[in-house]
């Protein structure tokens, strides 16, 4: 049986450490001096064969005895009166040496607000203590950690410097609050790490990546890697304070994008951020797009879930490059005068053991009842709304992307999934809420929380609900009962247009209404109209696969489309190809095939979506009442025989009306005679079947003059060429 000195710990104590089983190793470890008795220094250095105590002055104090062959050691300073600053030489079996200072002769680098906070679930910017940040703490350079892991007997940093060993730097816990930190001496930028933890029931988890973590490896490789916040010089001061905070009367035309498959090299590599952001910055504005949105760039360990399976919350994805050059892309954008949108996934993450499944033995993050913490249609986690640190961990990485990101808005994924409890699940499969409902009550407080806090950090910024159900008030403010996202995808018009759109003309006079029926509740919300990633994948094909016809009508009816799409209340959105007719299904592994620009009717249809940018920036009348019924009335909506539908749209007092006409059948109508609000000179200022689109060049390329001939409840009426397969634009003049 080992004899220890009277003066070491407890025997107990220092088997524990030695086991890495101890949950409080600051009690032992380090530099002690109980109440009346010596000073004592207790040292865990498995790798060292001797172990001497200097000063700070480099004046050497004493030797450590070595107490135990595994490498505890034990000093004590009977001469020293008060505990003073200490660093320790080191020597090995084969003669090396080297030099640390303790980790555990530092204090906390948290407060006790922070704890305090953090144990509330209030600490809105977790993220500037959470993690790993390179810091200068008690004067000595190197990095706190600090992690959640409540239910864990014990937390420790481990990586190359530690030789993976977790018994090495055990952290010390925070109390009630369940996070665990520890200062390490030394370490910087650079160095890969994980946290080993021995979780609820005694067992040792599998090593996990950081949760608040801002750097990780490039996959498939998955530590987190010593980073801290980005650290960038922002030059977009006027462009945050340009923003406005109600963006539902201004132009919003979103262009939505795959980083990694946008543009690639030749040899197939994916750009890097800074190559993206120069090149998207000079395509989008050459579009007149005002947005760009990126599907999730928050770490994720699998490629073909683009994004939509993260775990990094706080880590732009290291496929692309350093968070530095992220923040360098948006920076890019915003001198351009574009906005950018992410894509943000807080209703579930993947199973893969390295993530926050599971994390400190138990059911943390998730739900333990698979009928509320399993995902089944994507084989994922949902994460426990109803707890309060879980809910303070998403909020604070929205607040992050927003506010530290600079990023303009969050788009957030799957709502619909988030808020009804039985979502895609069978009778017997969920559980309901407290009053017997399928609402998923954490949910709805938590998206209500997300939007109050980000708007409160983050003046001047957007949330964007992707929600395909008829859930009232998703875009009301949280004080007038709604759930206080600024807009919401209209799915409802997607899916019924497309399904107009896919039919041959001869039988859209059956279909007619599911190109007006989305005028009946266009404005319950504030609406984007998306034409996402979502359409032109798993066997869906492309936007331009959809439409029926020969190969020129084809062209033809996506043109007139676009037109009809611009032309509708709503803000606009567009997936990436569709502005130039991509043919294949998409592909993330592969580039868009961007010589098909070298194809006429392509580059027209390009050249069309930049005009319709154009167009529905420069007129008022196209995007100042986009969310308000004012902005819009029916010239004729019935007419079901010629497949043509007719609207004006009007901006605040001053603006000048805008005509659209849509003509859905492949011939043209000559004399076609519409209602517009005024007589006198009106003009055609554009027609998608112009042959600079590819079109026939049909059209009213003459002054038009409408007469006081009264028609569609309006004063005056214009006799109109409408080309086939077409929209047209009218101002007067």
């Amino acid at each position: 049986m080992t004899s220890y000195p009277d003066t070491a710990p407890p025997p107990a104590d220092i088997e524990a450490i030695l086991r890495g089983q101890h949950g409080d190793p600051f009690r032992i470890l380090g530099m002690h001096q109980p109440e009346g008795g010596a000073i004592t220094v207790n040292v865990f250095a498995p790798d060292a064969a001797e172990v001497t105590l200097f000063d700070t002055k480099g004046k050497e104090v004493c030797p450590l005895t070595r107490i135990d062959a595994q490498g505890f050691f034990h000093a004590t300073l009977p001469r020293r009166k008060k505990p003073f600053a200490y660093r320790l030489a080191m020597t090995n079996a084969t003669g090396h040496s080297w030099q640390i200072a303790d980790p555990y002769a530092f204090g906390p680098v948290m407060g006790e607000m922070d704890e305090y906070l953090m144990g509330e679930g209030r600490h809105e910017e977790l993220y500037r203590r959470l993690g790993a940040h390179p810091i200068t703490h008690e004067g000595v350079e190197g990095t706190s950690f600090a992690v959640w892991a409540p239910n864990a007997r014990r937390v420790s940093v481990v990586g190359h410097f530690n030789a993976w060993d977790g018994r090495r730097h055990p952290m010390r816990r925070r109390g009630a609050s369940g996070v665990w930190e520890i200062f390490l001496p030394g370490i910087g930028r650079g160095e890969i790490y994980r946290y080993e933890i021995v979780g609820a029931y005694g067992h040792l988890q599998p090593l996990k990546t950081d949760p608040v973590g801002f750097r990780a490896e490039v996959s498939p490789q998955t530590a987190s890697i010593v980073h801290g916040m980005p650290r960038h010089d922002w030059q977009d001061d006027a462009w945050l304070a340009s923003r406005a905070a109600d963006q539902r009367d201004k132009p919003v035309s979103i262009y939505e994008v795959h980083p990694g498959s946008w543009r690639r090299t030749l040899e197939n590599e994916m750009l890097d951020y800074a190559t993206l952001g120069a090149q998207l910055a000079d395509y989008v504005t050459e579009m007149g797009f005002t947005h760009v949105e990126f599907l999730p760039v928050s770490e994720h360990p699998f490629s073909g879930s683009w994004g939509y399976q993260p775990i990094g919350l706080f880590a732009p994805t290291s496929r692309f490059g350093t968070p530095e050059d992220f923040a360098a892309l948006v920076d890019t954008l915003h001198g351009r005068g574009i906005g950018v949108i992410v894509d943000w996934v807080p209703a579930h993450f993947p199973t893969d053991a390295h993530g926050l499944g599971n994390f400190d033995g138990t059911a943390l993050y998730e739900h333990a009842d698979p009928r509320q913490g399993f995902h089944q249609d994507w084989n994922t986690l949902i994460y426990n709304f109803g707890r309060r640190e879980v809910a303070n961990f998403l909020r604070a990485s929205a607040t992050y992307w927003l506010k530290e990101l600079h990023v303009d808005a969050l788009r957030v994924d799957a709502v619909a999934s988030m808020l009804y409890l039985d979502y895609s699940r069978n009778e017997g499969e969920w559980i309901p809420n407290r009053y017997g409902g399928r609402e998923n009550l954490d949910a709805i407080d938590f998206l209500k929380g997300v939007n109050e806090t980000t708007h409160h950090y983050a003046p001047g910024t957007l949330t964007i609900a992707e929600e395909s159900t008829a859930w009232p008030g998703v875009s009301r403010p949280v004080p007038e009962g709604g759930l206080g996202f600024d807009f919401k995808w209209n799915m409802g018009w997607m899916h019924d247009t497309l399904e107009y759109m896919s039919q041959d003309p001869v039988h859209r006079k059956y279909h007619h209404h599911e190109m007006t029926f989305g005028l009946h509740y266009a404005f319950s919300e504030n609406f984007v109209l998306p034409l996402s990633h979502d359409e032109v994948v798993h066997g869906k094909g492309s936007m331009l696969g959809k439409m029926p016809g020969d190969r020129w009508q084809k062209f033809a009816n996506l043109r007139a489309y676009y037109g009809f799409m611009w032309g509708h209340p709503g803000k606009k959105l567009l997936f990436m190809g569709g502005e130039f007719g991509q043919e294949r299904e998409w592909n993330h592994d592969q580039s868009l095939d961007w010589h098909l620009l070298d194809d006429p009717m392509h580059e027209g249809l390009r050249r069309l979506v930049a005009d319709l940018n154009r167009l529905y920036r420069a007129e008022p009348g196209l995007h100042q009442r986009d969310c308000v019924p004012e902005g819009f009335r029916w010239i004729e909506g019935g007419d079901v025989e010629n497949n043509v539908f007719s609207f004006v749209r009007t901006g605040e007092e001053g603006a000048r009306p805008v005509v659209v006409v849509a003509n859905m059948a492949p011939v043209p109508r000559e004399g076609y005679r519409i209602g517009v609000p005024s007589a006198g000179r009106w003009r055609e200022v554009l027609n998608s079947d112009a042959a600079i689109y590819g079109g026939s060049g049909a059209g009213n390329h003459s002054e038009l003059s409408a007469t006081d001939h009264g028609m569609h409840g309006f004063a005056a009426s214009l006799s109109l060429t409408l080309p086939p397969l077409a929209t047209i634009f009218l101002i007067p003049e």
